[in-house]
Order: structure tokens, then sequence, then C-alpha cells
């Protein structure tokens, strides 16, 4: 029965491999529950062995459907260079869309401002920018683009830095007027902070708060950036974030910028079937187009805080 396999099934055995559960796969295809049982039914009725082995929370491959997976993976490759020389056409006519993934913070309060730039020279070109906590695979198309604070594990992925941002202590003047103003490190210990939740943090680059100070007096977590630059303009306490996120604001005050920051990379991640794709290297360029003409986001290697870690910043 191997002449009756065909790519849908493939493509459902993909999804359903990535996802690890039917009701996920059903949800990421747009289809209902029952056809997607029956197209992994389908496909292994065609191969003539199972690939996946079923649990109560879930679908886990075995060894059979490993090797199917990277095999299958070339098909998809292959498809989707397919599809993109075919929707190509004019070279320079940039139609369709690409989902950008990042983190919330330079989503919200950087990247989503600056899209307009990009409509205007190309008008048929449409962005999903999806915000994600944790690290969004390109290799498993889980969007097209992945913008990151680190460079990301995976096959066939294409990472450039394009960018490196400080981070800064900020609080509001109300806080400020209460707490007093910090004048050096080893007075940060007398005051609260606000910060990430620590058990739902699901990369380490936004740990950025321990490059500053070990073992804070935390007022209030959040998951949200945006939450945290809030409550601290709320006067919650003292806060760490980007420079494009006070970028404008009023209402937060700088704590120690000379010797409390760090710094972050930026980074930007495709997989190579897309790299070459119209759509995606125009807005790869306008990407790293927008970081480079922005000297807050191309902070150098001499810019960032020596020796942060010092007996100064550690508790007494």
């Amino acid at each position: 029965m191997f002449d009756t396999l065909n790519w849908d099934d493939l493509r459902v055995f993909l999804t359903a491999a990535r996802a690890g559960n039917l009701s996920q796969t059903a949800k990421r295809m747009r289809l209902d529950h029952s056809t997607v049982s029956r197209r992994i039914a389908q496909m292994e009725a065609a191969l003539g062995i199972a690939v996946f082995e079923r649990h109560r929370t879930g679908l886990k491959l075995n060894d059979i459907g490993e090797r199917l997976l990277r095999h299958a993976e070339r098909v998809e490759s292959a498809v989707i260079a397919i599809r993109e020389e075919a929707s190509a056409g004019d070279a320079q006519e940039l139609v369709g869309t690409v989902r950008l993934a990042t983190m919330e913070g330079i989503a919200s309060l950087y990247l989503a401002q600056r899209f307009a730039n990009l409509r205007r020279v190309a008008p048929q070109l449409t962005i999903e920018l999806v915000t994600s906590p944790q690290t969004v695979y390109v290799h498993k198309r889980e969007a097209d683009l992945f913008v990151s604070f680190f460079r990301p594990p995976g096959p066939g992925l294409i990472s450039e830095r394009i960018g490196k941002f400080r981070l800064g202590l900020y609080a509001a003047r109300a806080y400020l007027d209460s707490h007093g103003t910090p004048a050096t490190l080893r007075d940060l210990h007398e005051h609260w902070f606000v910060s990430y939740i620590e058990d739902l943090i699901q990369v380490d680059s936004v740990r950025w708060l321990a490059d500053v100070i070990e073992h804070p007096k935390v007022a209030f977590h959040s998951n949200s950036m945006i939450a945290q630059m809030n409550a601290a303009a709320g006067g919650l306490g003292i806060v760490l974030l980007p420079s494009f996120a006070v970028a404008g604001r009023s209402d937060l005050m700088a704590v120690l910028p000379d010797v409390a920051a760090t710094t972050r990379e930026v980074w930007l991640n495709v997989h190579s079937d897309l790299q070459f794709a119209p759509r995606i290297r125009a807005v790869r360029a306008f990407l790293k187009n927008t970081l480079k003409r922005d000297p807050d986001m191309q902070v150098s290697l001499g810019d960032a805080v020596p020796e942060l870690r010092t007996a100064d910043c550690k508790n007494p």
C-alpha cells in the first residue's frame, strides 16, 4: 500500500511529531480531531508499520518514526522550495505573509511601531508578530523568523547577530522619594525590586537582574516585562529594563546608570529553506537595517559596564 502514501498525510505526521498530541495537531492544522487521527492511521497503513507510541499524555515517535521524521523533513523542505519558486513571480514583487516570533518586550515596545516603515515599501506583505516567552523553533516551522536574545540551537538554522542593547535600572520618582535613591551598588540591597516569576522563566537570557545584583528583595513578580515596567512606574520598586522599553517615558528615572547595567545581543534566525525567499529576505533586510540605524541597538563591547559582580553588588 506504499503507493497510497501522500503528502497531506505526511504533513499531518510532521505536525503531530512536533506537537506531541492530536489536539494540538488538529488546532495547528485547522482540522478536526478525527481527521488527524484518520490521516495518521492512513499513513501507518500505507507504510505497514506504526510510527507513534500512543500514551495517555500524547504521542511519542518510535524508532521507525524518528527515521521517518528525518525523511519527511527533507520532503517538506523540497515542497517549500517548490512553493517559494512558484509563488515568487517577479522577484521585485513582495507578496505574502511572514510570521515573526520574538519576546513580548521587544515585539510590543520596539518592533510593532516600526513595521509601518516596511508597509510603505511593501504594501502587499503581511506581518504576523507572535510574542513568546520561550524559544521558537523555526526548523519545526513554528515561525518563519525568530528574533532572540541568544543564539538558539536547531538543524538547518541560519543565525546572525543584528544588534546589542543595554539594560539599566529604573524607578518611579515616588518610589525614590519614599525609599531614597541608591548611591552605590551596595545600597541596592536595601531596596525593593520588580522582576520575573522565577519558575516561569523559560529562557535564561531574561535572568538579567542577576547580572546586576545577587539575591534582590522582590516586591512584585510578573512573567510580562510590560507589567513589570508599569508596576515600577506605579512605585512598587526598581526594575531592570532594556533601553528600548523606556524610550520616551518620563515616569521612570534611571538608577545608578553609570555602574548598574548589563547588555544582551539580538539574533535573527531563519531556516535555510526560507532564507532566499523574497518575502523573507525583505523582512530580514528590514530588521537588520532598522537595528543598524539605531545607536541604542548597536551597543559596542566597550560600552558594557565592566566588573558588575564585584563585592559591592553582592550581599554584605
